[in-house]
């Protein structure tokens, strides 16, 4: 079993910054592919970035050039930073973190909405 709790999510400005954390426990040797995914209102989730152990990452096009993911394997935390944050970005964020067996772990969700 594996635990993921986020934090970081809030309120922000159009081309404001934040920085989401999830912070994973339990069975942790045995992390995989760690990620962020997302769901705005009425929408399905979607993948924002994932990344390997190794540090290998991809991102949704959407975020591309605006977003960075990163992990710190001695931590056990997977980071999203993002910049230059747009309305459509507001949506809920999720952690998601997949163990070498093939099963993924979920966090609870962290709210981001961006505002004037």
């Amino acid at each position: 079993q594996v635990q993921l709790v986020e934090s970081g999510g809030g309120l922000v400005q159009p081309g404001g910054s934040l920085r989401l954390s999830c912070a994973a426990s339990g069975s942790i040797f045995s992390l995989n592919v760690m990620g962020w995914y997302r769901q705005a209102p009425g929408k399905e989730r979607e993948l924002v970035a994932r990344i390997t152990p190794p540090g290998n990452s991809n991102y949704a096009d959407s975020v591309k050039g605006r977003f960075t993911i990163s992990r710190d394997n001695a931590k056990n935390t997977v980071y999203l930073q993002m910049n230059s944050l747009k309305p459509e970005d507001t949506a809920v964020y999720y952690c998601n973190a997949v163990v070498y067996s093939g099963m993924g772990y979920w966090g609870q969700g962290t709210r981001v909405t961006v505002s004037s």
